[in-house]
């Protein structure tokens, strides 16, 4: 048995030396499949190989410190440390409920106090820097390079919205441009998660994994055919623009941290289907695990949101506003509904203060709390920072279950420093975090799952004052920034249009594609705390599809991601309890497809249906619905308009 295991170590971890590069060492996935190489000597490489594609060439990784120590240069291994792991993460609050952790693993000890760690999985691998020193360390720079064997076509978000001339001021919301690594525009900054084709049809994504205490990465052009992690520097000067506080001097450094610590992880998934990539756990896997034990106040749920609908509730006897009719209105909504929240979005205080305040918001938590419906209030970073113990105590106390955090808009050290630290003092008052303006989550909802959710997407606000080509941007989050983590990209619209009838409307606004489309986000998108985004007034009109919305869970027992390519379409089945719900979702090309109803398992179903109607392509409010009883044996032809959808709840009879 020893033996056995001796050489099954040395199969995953090998070892050689070469005469001039240094050291070479490799460590393989469970399978097989995926091999990382790492060189050790006058600097260190790393490169990754899936069977036969070279999917990371050997590319530097450093860590540059203040007293001109390069860690990663000259490197020298004291001590190569091999280990494997097959374990379950529970997951409760989760597009699954638990998440197989199966991984190998190989921590080289380097001269100088510090490591590296290299692990890989099935589905991708990685590296992260730890250090061993005393004190604290300032840290100028971090080599991160990513270089690929051609010019591969990439999935990048564009940094594009600079506010305050400082780039790295944004609010992380960006169509993809595809283009090839060579028409990346000097000085052009993309923010993760991008993907990259490395040979159809296995493709890259690129993430990092559990940032705390430190900035998040961008990506430029490197050398030829590679990418290049740049970071912002630590923020010296700060001052308010309008409702932002933005920088206006950093220093020349990026983080001033402790010497002891981890650093956060740089992650490739890899993906032979696209289709994998929807259903992809990594960043369940390298987080921190929850700092919280006791879940039974985290409530995920959906909630009635006023700002995108503008407040515009008809055929009512009060003047609709920001104020307490209006509210007990859209509660009304949501209890008749079954819905656990309504949000009071910007206007209720002071945006500089939420200790002034213009409506009686203790009046609207009593009301809520009489018909079991939860608040939450939202707040901008700058005013929510400045007391965040006081506000939340304040706010506990009169029965507010949680803060909408608004107008981030960046992710230095200082950023991502203070995100973790309000969602540590929201935890101890049993408060929900859902944050916008925000970058990925990277992680950080698995360490604190009380954020119950994370913007960081272009999502159906930018309907409000216009945007090309939003469903074909729909059909490619769930294969890029979905692999992050979930996203606040606040669905349900109600006032649909075909491509050629859309126009931005601030008031009464419109969404891209069909009816069905926006259905099937409910259950293609992930989202513990999701937002219903049109005004109670329309939902009430339209029943049929509220009620299909409201019976959608936001957090599920299983998930199948079905079929799909990345810009075309996605087809996704998740499981609650025994009953799955199922959504397909395309860009503006109308297609025929099948779904295969195999993920249903034992047992005839009763399937509820709504699919595109015959008219969808003139007008984008048309569908229909239907009623028929299933099985797993069986497969559905179902046509597909133009931006359209298609969603389904199958009850086990």
């Amino acid at each position: 048995m020893k033996i056995k295991v001796l050489l099954l170590l040395c199969f995953m971890f090998s070892l050689c030396a070469t005469a001039q590069t240094g050291k070479t060492y490799q460590v393989k996935s469970p399978d097989g499949k995926i091999s990382v190489s790492i060189v050790a000597g006058a600097a260190v490489s790393w490169s990754v190989k899936h069977e036969d594609t070279e999917v990371i060439m050997p590319s530097e990784i450093s860590m540059t410190l203040d007293n001109g120590e390069i860690l990663g240069k000259n490197a020298v291994v004291k001590k190569a440390s091999p280990t494997s792991s097959n374990t379950t993460i529970i997951t409760p609050i989760y597009k699954k409920s638990q998440v197989k952790d199966n991984f190998n693993q190989l921590t080289l000890s380097f001269k100088g106090d510090y490591s590296l760690v290299f692990r890989v999985y099935d589905d991708g691998a990685a590296y992260r820097f730890i250090t061993q020193k005393k004190g604290d360390i300032t840290i100028v720079n971090e080599e991160a390079n990513f270089k690929f064997k051609d010019d591969d076509k990439a999935f990048l978000p564009f940094v594009s919205d600079y506010r305050n001339k400082d780039k790295f001021t944004t609010s992380f919301e960006g169509h993809y441009d595809n283009i090839s690594l060579s028409a990346i525009k000097k000085d052009t900054l993309a923010f993760l998660p991008v993907l990259i084709d490395v040979g159809s049809p296995k493709k890259a994504v690129i993430l990092e994994a559990d940032l705390q205490d430190y900035p998040g990465m961008y990506l430029t052009q490197g050398e030829s055919n590679s990418l290049h992690g740049v970071f912002a520097k630590y923020p010296t000067e700060e001052a308010i623009l309008r409702i932002n506080y933005v920088v206006k001097q950093r220093a020349g450094y990026i983080a001033k941290t402790a010497g002891t610590r981890s650093f956060p992880w740089r992650v490739v998934v890899i993906s032979t289907e696209d289709k994998q990539l929807a259903d992809n756990d990594m960043m369940q896997k390298l987080a921190e695990p929850s700092q919280i034990t006791d879940y039974s106040w985290i409530k995920p749920g959906k909630v009635a949101w006023d700002w995108w609908n503008d407040w515009n509730v008809t055929h009512v006897d009060f003047k609709a506003g920001i104020n307490v009719p209006t509210y007990k209105y859209y509660t009304d909504f949501a209890a008749a509904n079954k819905l656990e929240y309504i949000i009071i979005d910007e206007g209720w205080s002071d945006d500089y203060d939420l200790n002034k305040t213009k409506l009686d918001v203790q009046q609207i938590v009593d009301y809520a709390k009489q018909k079991n419906v939860g608040v939450i209030l939202w707040a901008t970073w700058y005013s929510f920072q400045r007391d965040t113990e006081g506000i939340l105590a304040k706010y506990e106390k009169m029965g507010v279950k949680g803060f909408k955090v608004d107008f981030i808009d960046r992710d230095d050290q200082k950023m991502v420093s203070s995100l973790y630290a309000i969602a540590k003092t929201a935890a101890a008052h049993h408060m929900l975090i859902d944050y916008h303006g925000m970058y990925k989550p990277s992680g950080m909802q698995r360490t604190w799952p009380n954020i119950i959710n994370c913007e960081g997407v272009k999502g159906l606000e930018n309907m409000k004052w216009g945007t090309d080509n939003q469903p074909g941007y729909d059909v490619s989050i769930p294969y890029i920034r979905m692999t992050s983590g979930s996203m606040d990209y606040t669905p349900g619209g109600m006032r649909n249009a075909t491509k050629e009838a859309f126009r931005p409307v601030n008031s009464n606004p419109m969404t891209q594609g069909t009816r069905c489309h926006q259905l099937a986000m409910y259950t293609v998108f992930e989202a513990p705390l999701q937002m219903l985004s049109d005004n109670p007034s329309i939902y009430q009109r339209e029943q049929e599809s509220t009620n299909f919305i409201a019976a959608v869970p936001t957090t599920f027992d299983a998930t199948v991601s079905l079929d799909g390519k990345v810009g075309d379409f996605v087809s996704i089945a998740r499981k609650k309890g025994s009953t799955w719900y199922a959504g397909v979702m395309t860009n503006w090309n109308p297609r025929n497809l099948t779904v295969d109803l195999s993920f249903l398992g034992d047992g005839s179903y009763k399937a509820i249906i709504f699919e595109d109607g015959i008219n969808a392509n003139k007008d984008a409010t048309d569908y229909t619905t239907k009623t028929i009883t299933v099985t797993a044996k069986d497969k559905l032809n179902i046509k597909i308009a133009s931006g359209g959808g298609w969603a389904a709840r199958f009850e086990k009879l």
